[in-house]
């Protein structure tokens, strides 16, 4: 007998898309046109209506199954179906076709303030949602002081919601929907929202709801490490439709193999670039002496080239790389203080002025193991404040070409695999 409590069969949403009109249609054609030929102008108003509309399916035939206890990854590029998945799993929105079965009260965490008015208190908030998630006051008032411990915002616990930041919007409302014990908790992208402590916290929440107490639980996320180490399984989408389906490693692997990640080199122009009104990232390379790579040989030297542009003067700012392994997880991180790196970068310590400038990063040759990794891309103040963070800005594999692959033809453990100092004497001599 299957143990599913989530059942997903021939899923479809359809959107129908609208297309600005003409710029020669304004109001003064249009009633010149209707008075000239009512009947004609009928028919093109009717015509060109229809040409101004396009389908496009946000989900296509999608069909899983999520059994009692599982944490499932939902992964896949942006665009791919994931948030209008769990939009409709959250009966936010009905979906076009297909059939949807739930067993269980489901809790859900899509966009910051969700669930939130935004003129109550936190305390009265959580006892909304509460009431929203189909919590009795008895239930919440017993769960109230974990809620509050969690999210740590208990200074502010009587303070209108409106006047919290994104990040303690997140800190309650998770805090909310992971304690009044749903059977079933969705989670989207929204705990990028919150800073590093935070989001390992909820991370540790979601693990121990689904092992200690059985409960189900669906996690969107462009996190591939968090990805491959909280879930059991994950669900691969591309194009709306379901393109793997497995365990959580397997699910990366094949996101990854797919080209879901940016490879070898990534630019932003003007205010798309992230950033802030004080400092933009510009562009992240991946270079060795050939050019940019996305796929490159352990055996050389990496350099890493950032480049950002300081849109304000006067200011201190640092940069910081982080490689990630999609399954592994951390594998180092390092920037360019001056106690940090090797050599002294001769901005480190330095304001900058107005203008654009290029971080070059130098990983030594023979240093990574053969695999796919992830780069995190980060600049802060002196003070250790960060002012940009770019998680999994690009993608790159690393092979082994030659030397240690012609020496050994079996596979090396771990994620690093460098060059070490060894020596090796003969102590004693036996005849």
């Amino acid at each position: 007998m299957s143990d599913a409590v989530i059942s997903v069969e021939n899923l479809t949403k359809r959107y129908i898309l609208g297309h600005q009109r003409s710029k020669d249609d304004g109001l003064r054609h249009v009633i010149e046109d209707a008075f000239r030929d009512p009947l004609k102008w009928f028919r093109t108003r009717k015509n060109r209506r229809k040409e101004q509309q396009e389908e496009f399916n946000a989900l296509r035939n999608l069909s899983f199954e999520v059994n009692r206890g599982d944490i499932l990854g939902v992964i896949g590029r942006n665009g791919a179906g994931k948030s209008t998945l769990l939009k409709i799993l959250s009966r936010i929105t009905e979906p076009t076709s297909g059939r949807i079965t739930i067993d269980g009260r489901v809790a859900s965490l899509l966009e910051v303030g969700t669930g939130f008015h935004p003129e109550l208190t936190g305390r009265e908030n959580i006892y909304l949602n509460g009431a929203i998630l189909g919590m009795r006051r008895t239930e919440i008032k017993r769960k109230f002081d974990q809620i509050v411990e969690f999210s740590e915002v208990e200074k502010f616990l009587d303070t209108p919601v409106k006047r919290y930041s994104s990040g303690m919007y997140v800190r309650l409302a998770f805090a909310v929907a992971a304690h009044l014990e749903p059977e079933i908790l969705i989670v989207d992208e929204v705990l990028s929202v919150g800073d590093s402590h935070f989001q390992k916290k909820c991370l540790g929440k979601m693990g121990e709801i689904s092992q200690r107490e059985g409960r189900t639980v669906l996690f969107v996320s462009h996190n591939m490490g968090a990805v491959s180490n909280l879930c059991t399984k994950g669900l691969l989408l591309r194009g709306g439709q379901r393109l793997f389906m497995g365990t959580s490693g397997e699910a990366v692997e094949a996101y990854l193999a797919s080209g879901g990640g940016a490879t070898g080199e990534i630019q932003w122009e003007g205010n798309d670039g992230p950033g802030t009104s004080k400092v933009r990232l510009r562009s992240v390379r991946v270079v060795d002496d050939d050019g940019v790579k996305s796929t490159i040989s352990i055996d050389r030297p990496i350099n890493f080239e950032i480049e950002f542009e300081t849109l304000v003067p006067d200011t201190d700012w640092f940069v910081s790389l982080h490689i990630v392994h999609p399954s592994a997880g951390d594998v180092l991180s390092t920037a360019n203080f001056a106690s940090a790196c090797l050599g002294a970068d001769p901005w480190s310590g330095r304001t900058f002025p107005r203008g654009r400038f290029k971080s070059i990063c130098t990983l030594p040759a023979n240093f990574l193991n053969e695999g796919t990794f992830l780069l995190n891309v980060a600049i802060m103040k002196s003070t250790r404040e960060t002012e940009v963070f770019v998680r999994e800005a690009l993608q790159f594999t690393a092979q082994d070409t030659g030397g240690m692959r012609k020496e050994y033809t079996g596979h090396w453990i771990g994620v690093v695999r460098p060059r070490l100092q060894w020596e090796t004497a003969q102590m004693e001599v036996v005849t």
